[in-house]
């Protein structure tokens, strides 16, 4: 079941965030008006800035490489709720990350 999540941005702003909800099981209380759209605990700047330091530290330890790369690519995914902010999506078996390493073959220095 999906859901809106409304976000406040730092500026005073907000923005719309569907969500994946588990699906409750049971007797379930109708939503009222008011109640379509779930705000969040905290702004959009700062759920995303709970990513920033996992991307950091893999970027980090992918440049300390022996042969570093010219070009480092590393996708994954989030998600977002209202309580939690932003997460990394969990992957099931598969690793969270795609990590794309790109060398040139250029000489370096030259």
């Amino acid at each position: 079941m999906k859901k809106l999540v409304e976000f406040p941005l730092e500026d005073g702003g907000t923005i719309l965030v569907e969500v994946d909800v588990p699906e409750e099981t049971g007797m379930v209380p109708a939503a009222r008006g008011g109640e379509l759209v779930h705000r969040a605990q905290q702004t959009f700047e700062a759920a995303m800035g709970k990513i920033r330091p996992a991307a950091q530290v893999i970027i980090g330890k992918l440049r300390t490489l022996h042969d570093p790369p010219d070009e480092i690519e590393v996708e994954f995914g989030l998600k977002m709720s209202a309580e939690a902010g932003a997460i990394v999506a969990a992957g099931g078996v598969e690793a969270n990350y795609k990590v794309k390493l790109t060398w040139k073959g250029g000489t370096k220095g030259a």
